[in-house]
């Protein structure tokens, strides 16, 4: 046991640990390096992982990973600083949180206080407690309070909160990892400071390796006057769960609970500890999004870090529940700002034959574009995309009619050796009106599939080569009418 906790306190370590140091922003970067994405949010330089906060206060959207970024929609960003954390003490760690806006001043900082809570890792005593840190620039940066740790019960692995005002409770709710216990633990305080202990969710769905970076949040359900409270956690260090029910103000009650499985938030290995926005200026309508780390533990450590920055975010996601006869399931849909990074439309139509059918016009877009595209069902057929096509690697992405499966196989589409990052995703995606309809998002080390109606997603890093830019269709048997729109993606980079 003793060995376990070792090995999983170094990985979450690694994950958090504020080693980079504030530079001039932008000193040596032209964001055009190889290996940057293009309208995926990432850092000048240095490493970026866990979203800690995605906060809309004093109209914008305040974004951090331990640095700070500001943005007006979650598509642009202004890159603050690469640290946010001041004066944290030595032998302190500042792992995963989140950041508030104390309106009303219940914590006697100041009204419209921004306030981080986050989980500090104690070096020595091998200890994660819960803290506080202020701020006195709109968010900018923040000053470790005094009075922490504001919540310690002497676990090694507790940690990552997510705190929110529960109106029908009038006090602030935090839920927090017991890491290896496989639970989501309830507390509530008046102030932020004093908290007590309301419940423990869980052990529940998937919770073979770990149960950490908690989400909680309510969310309409499409087409009914309905509301429910969804719990994300972080499993396995590769992917999320989902659970959906109802919340007291005290317990989280799930509903239609898979066993084992649980219900996932993305059905490929690349989507993680993700976070939703909190409005505290309450002008969103009740929208909420969320963005993701798009990587994982099995491999991150591993990929190639010889331009200056390391790991990415995904695209922002508009989150609503549908309701299916099976229960309630999480949809995740683009945000609408995205298409402001449009360029010209080019339409494209016809049947498929058997065999590779190659669009030539696609490759000029180096791998930074849009696709929507729908196939016809009819019958039975197999077929696919061939993406970041080029010198013998390729991303394949497969449709079996009669199963309904979506496969996605990167095995040969990065332009560098690594055993674990050889891996196959699938979802099972029905057709709607007898037609598969995917929004597909291509930048330069991603991949991002959406389904219609957003009930699968699947999310890939890549890490194609500048010169693998192709595009194919194929098919197995001929006449399967398909039609296709393609856009450009602007950059997001200032140049």
């Amino acid at each position: 046991m003793t060995k376990m906790l070792s090995a999983i306190a170094l990985v979450a370590m690694t994950t958090m640990s504020l080693s980079a140091q504030n530079t001039q922003l932008g000193d040596t970067t032209q964001y055009n390096e190889h290996y940057r994405n293009q309208y995926h949010f990432s850092v000048s330089r240095g490493w970026i992982s866990d979203p800690c906060g995605l906060l809309y206060y004093e109209g914008k959207y305040h974004c951090y990973w331990w640095g700070c970024a500001e943005s007006p929609d979650l598509v642009h960003f202004t890159e603050i600083n690469r640290r946010s954390q001041m004066d944290v003490p030595k032998g302190q760690q500042c792992w995963t949180g989140c950041v508030i806006a104390d309106v009303n001043n219940t914590a006697g900082f100041g009204a419209g206080s921004y306030i981080s809570c986050l989980t500090h890792h104690n070096d020595s005593a091998k200890l994660q407690t819960q803290g506080l840190a202020v701020s006195s620039d709109h968010g900018r940066t923040f000053s470790y309070y005094q009075g922490n740790p504001v919540l310690d019960i002497g676990y090694q692995d507790f940690r990552d909160p997510t705190v929110f005002w529960h109106e029908e409770s009038q006090q602030w709710i935090m839920v927090v990892s017991k890491t290896l216990e496989s639970k989501a633990a309830f507390y509530a305080s008046k102030d932020l400071k004093q908290w007590t202990w309301l419940s423990d969710f869980g052990p529940a769905g998937r919770t073979y390796r770990c149960f950490e970076c908690p989400d909680f949040f309510k969310l309409k359900v499409e087409g009914e006057n309905t509301e429910k409270w969804v719990l994300v956690v972080s499993v396995d260090w590769d992917n999320e769960q989902y659970f959906v029910g109802d919340f007291d103000g005290k317990e989280f009650h799930a509903e239609g609970l898979v066993p084992e499985t649980g219900l996932y938030v993305d059905r490929a290995p690349d989507f993680y500890a993700s976070r939703t926005t909190r409005d505290f200026d309450g002008t969103l309508d009740g929208e909420v999004y969320s963005i993701g780390w798009m990587s994982n533990w099995a491999y991150c450590r591993a990929l190639p870090n010889n331009y200056g920055h390391q790991g990415f975010w995904s695209v922002p996601r508009r989150l609503s529940l549908i309701s299916t006869p099976d229960g309630y399931r999480l949809a995740q849909q683009p945000k609408e700002d995205l298409k402001s990074l449009r360029g010209t439309q080019k339409s494209y139509q016809g049947k498929l034959k058997a065999g590779i059918s190659p669009i030539e016009e696609i490759a000029a877009l180096g791998n930074t574009y849009e696709i929507e595209v729908t196939f016809d069902c009819d019958g039975s057929h197999t077929f696919g995309m061939n993406l970041c096509v080029g010198s013998g690697r390729k991303a394949v992405v497969t449709y079996h009619t009669d199963s309904h499966s979506l496969t996605v196989d990167r095995t040969q589409v990065a332009d560098f050796r690594m055993e674990k990052f050889e891996r196959t995703c699938h979802a099972k995606v029905a057709p709607i009106d007898g037609k598969l309809k995917l929004r597909i998002f291509v930048d330069k080390c991603s991949i991002e599939i959406f389904s219609k109606d957003g009930a699968d997603v699947l999310s890939l890093a890549t890490f194609a080569a500048d010169d693998q830019t192709g595009f194919e269709f194929f098919a197995l048997d001929n006449d399967i009418n398909y039609q296709m729109n393609i856009w450009p993606m602007q950059s997001i980079w200032i140049k």
